[in-house]
């Protein structure tokens, strides 16, 4: 019953959805009528500016840290953050009053990476950064680093199944959700990283 509580608890978290906040508050738009038509980070990025995209991952990303420690508070330690964790990317990417239409998670899975292990995290970034610099698709990026994750957690040996089974499902819903980024990754067609000016 705990873990349900967790996983709803962080689901209702992950309702906040950022990116479409912003959009209506400061610049009167719905962000999922614009661009890639993707309530987060790298669209918020290229519609709304620099400042707007910060904005948007910071506040993702902080939403899935409280969530994570929320749960701890609540229920001590164990791995109910980690239902906790995956409940908010799930409110994140599939907020029910936006007809489960919202980011791609990217930013919360980021996150939670450092809240398990914060050396893992670093390694994870550093993986993502290069690939980033390399090809200069956030996508690719993005889904170099949360398969990257649950294989260090498995190759050190370091967490029970449970842990990598629920990392392993946020990685799934991450590929899920770049579905259509794949296609085009592999068809040459992927946009590559702008950010727009002004």
């Amino acid at each position: 019953m705990e873990k349900v509580i967790c996983l709803a608890l962080g689901y209702v978290i992950g309702l906040f959805q950022t990116a479409y906040i912003i959009g209506k508050v400061f610049n009167h738009i719905d962000i999922r009528e614009q661009g890639s038509g993707n309530s987060g980070t790298t669209n918020a990025f290229r519609v709304m500016g620099k400042k707007a995209g910060i904005a948007v991952f910071i506040g993702d990303f902080l939403k899935l840290v409280i969530a994570y420690f929320l749960a701890r508070l609540i229920f001590g330690e164990g791995v109910y953050s980690m239902y906790a964790a995956v409940g908010c990317i799930l409110g994140h990417i599939f907020p029910f009053y936006m007809n489960f239409h919202g980011g791609k998670g990217i930013a919360c899975s980021l996150a939670l990476m450092l809240c398990i292990n914060p050396l893992f995290a670093l390694i994870t970034y550093v993986i993502g950064f290069i690939v980033f610099k390399l090809k200069h698709y956030v996508s690719l990026a993005s889904l170099v680093m949360v398969a990257v994750y649950p294989l260090l957690m498995i190759f050190t040996g370091e967490y029970g199944e449970e842990y990598i089974f629920l990392m392993v499902i946020a990685a799934v819903v991450a590929f899920y959700k770049h579905k259509d980024n794949i296609i085009r990754l592999i068809h040459g067609e992927e946009n590559k990283f702008s950010v727009k000016k002004g």
